[in-house]
């Protein structure tokens, strides 16, 4: 996962040094317009990933193939129907509404349609991803993130000596992996799992359960694209593609750190909904607990050497870091540790199949950032107030969560804050004391960084063991460390 993240985190170097700041934030922007489609995906994802777990925790074969093959071509629909959306509503907005230099908008168009061809290879591969989740075969989902991390670099090294318009020349390669891709992850779970081979099947009662269950969750998603990718065009419409390159950078430091952190949590999402479908509610609680806190410290290690010393390694990172990218990925980050407590809660409320009133509040409460940025966007003509209405947003949400998980699952408020908040609050807060007293901040070497990196991962990992994690836990982890040496 490390080397997943280095390669990632170079690679997005090599693509702005190779495009550009105006024409990098011109393919965040597009790509995002993209992206606004998949609030079909997303909801129907969502449900294909809870009833593939909950059909493998009831060990009903029969019924997962049957799962598998409606979802797969719900899936191919979708991706109809946002071709359609994005050849018709996509294209206006791309060609009339955002702010574009003239010389580029040819070039905008190419890249619009291979990115749409992008992700409608996204979208059709959603069953085999969750399948290969569900399945937990989490080993061989990680080689295969590798390998496409590595050919997303190879096409920035080709990008960087090809002689053509590079913006065009991106969004064409990037296609070309996503197709290698899509055909590899459908030949591994071919290959290793036999409800997959396809076989159509139509059953009206059953597609409309799994339908009706998306559309709650596409409530929730459309809020939740709103607040990404909507951010994202309106720091476009007020400060233009300088601020979209910022955003874009924003995203991929985020994405590459919260990528880490989610390969965690994806182990351990399958087993809270197959606790759930076999009636143990406590084990599935328990894991929520555990997966919210263990999530938010191993964020906690990675971001506090970067946050402590983000001037140097934005530097070193980038040839020139444009304006505001510092700003925004520091409360990027800080939004990323409160979304790490969430995403537990979230697969909890999934797993109980009841989230229509979830969906309604949370989904109602996150669209509301979207006015929120734009009235702040106005009163202050400042883009850094982005990530602080995204942080207010979260916390507030996370609130809410918390409140619905009480009712649909007998969430425990006191255990939640005792077991994970008040553990991540004292951690964090430790942490920062001792960060500060040790004076460790603002490198000016690359050994010099590499030494405060070291020493802040352990001034972080201390209050951890002391302060975050109970006996039971630490008993636990030594029995799974003695069971590794006895393997050996």
């Amino acid at each position: 996962m490390f080397l997943t993240m280095g390669v990632g985190l170079f690679t997005s170097r090599l693509v702005l040094d190779a495009l550009g700041v105006s024409d990098y934030g011109i393919y965040g922007l597009v790509g995002g317009m993209v992206t606004m489609f998949a609030f079909l995906n997303s909801a129907m994802a969502s449900a294909t990933q809870r009833y593939l777990s909950f059909d493998i925790g009831r060990n009903d074969m029969e019924q997962l193939q049957k799962t598998f093959n409606a979802t797969l071509n719900i899936h191919i629909f979708i991706a109809l129907v946002i071709l359609i959306l994005g050849e018709t509503i996509g294209l206006w907005f791309i060609n009339y509404k955002l702010n574009i230099p003239t010389e580029r908008l040819y070039a905008v168009n190419w890249v619009y349609q291979f990115s749409i061809l992008t992700f409608l290879l996204s979208v059709i591969q959603v069953p085999y991803n969750a399948l290969l989740m569900a399945r937990e075969h989490m080993q061989a989902y990680a080689y295969l993130s590798v390998v496409e991390t590595i050919l997303k670099l190879v096409i920035v090294l080709l990008l960087l000596q090809l002689n053509a318009d590079k913006l065009v020349l991106y969004a064409i390669l990037t296609f070309i992996v996503s197709l290698i891709m899509q055909f590899v992850f459908k030949y591994y779970c071919k290959r290793h799992f036999k409800e997959s081979v396809y076989h159509f099947y139509y059953d009206k009662v059953y597609y409309k359960e799994l339908l009706s269950y998306s559309g709650w969750n596409l409530f929730g998603n459309i809020a939740g694209i709103a607040r990404g990718q909507g951010s994202n065009i309106l720091l476009n419409l007020f400060f233009g593609p300088v601020a979209n390159a910022s955003y874009s950078l924003t995203l991929m430091v985020q994405g590459v750190i919260g990528n880490f952190i989610s390969n965690f949590q994806i182990a351990v999402n399958p087993q809270i909904i197959k606790n759930y479908s076999k009636g143990d509610t406590e084990a599935s609680l328990n894991l929520m607990y555990k997966s919210a806190k263990f999530s938010f410290f191993a964020m906690l290690i990675l971001i506090t050497p970067f946050l402590a010393n983000i001037d140097y390694i934005m530097n070193l990172w980038l040839t020139k870091v444009p304006q505001f990218t510092i700003e925004f990925i520091q409360l990027a980050l800080i939004y990323s540790l409160i979304e790490t407590l969430a995403n537990p809660l979230i697969i909890g409320a999934q797993a109980t199949g009841k989230i229509k009133w979830y969906q309604i509040v949370v989904g109602t409460f996150i669209f509301l950032t979207l006015p929120a940025i734009w009235l702040t966007f106005k009163i202050t003509n400042n883009p850094i107030n982005t990530f602080w209405v995204l942080i207010g947003n979260s916390v507030i949400a996370l609130v809410f969560r918390l409140l619905f998980l009480k009712k649909m699952m007998g969430l425990n408020l006191k255990d939640f804050n005792l077991k994970v908040l008040l553990k991540v609050l004292l951690v964090s807060g430790t942490t920062f004391i001792l960060v500060n007293i040790a004076k460790l901040s603002n490198a000016t070497s690359l050994f010099e960084l590499c030494y405060q990196s070291v020493v802040i991962c352990g001034l972080t990992v201390i209050p951890i063991i002391l302060l975050g994690v109970s006996k039971n836990e630490k008993k636990s982890f030594l029995f799974w460390l003695n069971e590794k040496k006895f393997k050996k």
